[in-house]
């Protein structure tokens, strides 16, 4: 038997019945400005306010506009297919869900088993981020304490603490707690913009693409990026290819607007609202991002940047003897930091609620509480987030982020193609314009962005992806709902 056959596939019509089973079933309590929300708060992060200013003085120069917009683009093609899905199959689990609509059972749990990955290791990775800010801002050395041979990151427990404790609360009030937060953090931007500004000289701007330099120190082996081990091409920094693996990098601080596709089934009218959110969220952190480069480019020269010891936005204003805004943009992080780890943990949860409520996970996972929300899976994905992130250093594995969420972008692109050609009936809230090529532009465009990931990466991702394997074969695979279901019949 074949691990993808029509017998594995999940019909759409099933994946909406199964949300009305009332020990699981999430409560709608979501509008279109509560998901454009959630998306602004996951995506305006840590990425605008590090990977922004070392970027454009090491790969980019002041040309890290242009990056911005690529990724963008990349993103925003992806972003069509989702909204494409979501409205189609308002269902928990996001691109979990929609392969199983698509591709069948077994590619549905190697997505989900990426995004387990993906939102476990970004939110580890961003709650020991909010640890180094949290010093930063209150004026002692961060929130470590040696225990013994261990480094306790104490802060990083307290951010996973509270954010596990408001979504298991309701998703309602977690997403208040993002739009107070990310109220703050959005003011930090605009004001980083409209006070940036003013020391802006033109001649920084130039040259916009600076001459190619060989790139001597990008590694060697498994850790250049795939595209270079596959073509025996040098990496370089600057020119157009330094702008074009500028994209892969500044990628990063665009994901988790895929997020919002999570929440599908609390959203009172997903058809009209998963849309919205999603494009709206993109297109507002997409102008923010702009514009901040564009600023931050040409406040002080790209040489600078490369020169200084770990660049960010601070460092633009520092240069130019602005010293009280270092301490502004701190608070502005670290209110950042606390929505991007709210959102990444609740995408983590309704992924492993979906797994969980087919049977591939154990089913006793998937039970809501009084609130509406799963509150035994909320509980665990805290427990577990809060050890690795209090224990475990995480400073090699942000790349591990991005090669998952593209691999996901990948296939919900793809999905949209299969799904009308094979279900052309389906009522779709919204259709993503100009298929099949925008569908195919979103998938090279991901593609692109991979190969510009490290070997090191891509071995790592397939080792995760191997145990995935073995986890469904020895017990998803056994207790799946949909393949209790065809054997019964």
């Amino acid at each position: 038997m074949q691990v993808t056959d029509r017998r594995r596939t999940k019909s759409v019509e099933q994946s909406i019945a199964d949300t009305d089973e009332p020990s699981t079933r999430l409560r709608k309590d979501l509008s279109w400005w509560d998901l454009t929300v959630f998306g602004v708060s996951v995506v305006i992060g840590a990425g605008i306010f590090t990977v922004t200013a070392s970027t454009a003085g090491n790969i980019t120069g002041p040309a890290i506009s242009l990056s911005f917009i690529f990724a963008a683009i990349a993103c925003g093609l992806a972003a069509l297919c989702y909204a494409e899905f979501a409205s189609t199959l308002p269902v928990a689990g996001s691109a979990y869900t929609f392969s199983y609509a698509t591709f069948g059972e077994f590619v549905a749990w190697i997505i989900g088993w990426d995004l387990i990955l993906e939102f476990a290791v970004a939110a580890a990775v961003v709650a020991k981020g909010w640890s180094s800010y949290l010093g930063t801002v209150f004026g002692f050395g961060g929130g470590t304490t040696e225990v013994g041979s261990l480094q306790l990151d104490w802060g990083a427990l307290l951010i996973i603490a509270f954010v596990t404790a408001i979504l298991a609360l309701g998703t309602k009030l977690s997403a208040g707690v993002s739009l107070a937060v990310t109220a703050v953090k959005v003011s930090v931007v605009l004001l980083v913009v409209a006070v940036g500004a003013f020391y802006i000289k033109t001649e920084n701007y130039s040259p916009f693409i600076p001459p190619a330099e060989a790139a001597g120190d990008s590694g060697s082996g498994t850790e250049q990026s795939l595209f270079s081990l596959l073509t025996g091409a040098e990496g370089s920094h600057y020119g157009w290819y330094g702008l074009l693996a500028g994209a892969s990098i500044v990628f990063f601080a665009f994901i988790g607007f895929d997020i919002v596709a999570t929440t599908a089934e609390e959203t009172k009218n997903p058809q009209r609202d998963i849309p919205r959110g999603i494009l709206a969220s993109l297109a507002i952190v997409t102008v923010l991002y702009v514009a901040v480069s564009v600023v931050l480019s040409g406040m002080v020269r790209y040489t600078e940047l490369r020169d200084a010891e770990e660049a960010n936005l601070a460092t633009a204003f520092a240069l130019n003897g602005i010293d009280w805004a270092a301490k502004v943009i701190s608070i502005g992080a670290l209110a950042g930091l606390t929505t991007v780890v709210i959102v990444l943990v609740l995408g983590q949860t309704r992924v492993l609620f979906a797994m969980s409520r087919d049977g591939l996970l154990p089913r006793n996972l998937a039970k809501t509480g009084r609130h509406g929300t799963p509150v035994r899976i909320t509980l665990l994905v805290g427990v577990v987030v809060a050890v690795t992130a209090t224990i475990f250093p995480m400073d090699k594995l942000e790349e591990m982020v991005n090669i998952g969420t593209l691999f996901a972008f990948v296939l919900v692109s793809a999905g949209v193609l299969v799904l009308r050609r094979t279900r052309p009936d389906l009522e779709r809230g919204f259709r993503t314009p100009w298929v099949p090529l925008l569908p195919i532009l979103a998938i090279i465009a991901c593609v692109w962005l991979m190969l510009n990931l490290t070997g090191l990466t891509w071995i790592r991702f397939g080792i995760w992806m191997a145990i995935g394997v073995v986890v469904y074969f020895a017990y998803g695979r056994r207790h799946s709902l949909v393949g209790r279901r065809s054997s019964s019949l």
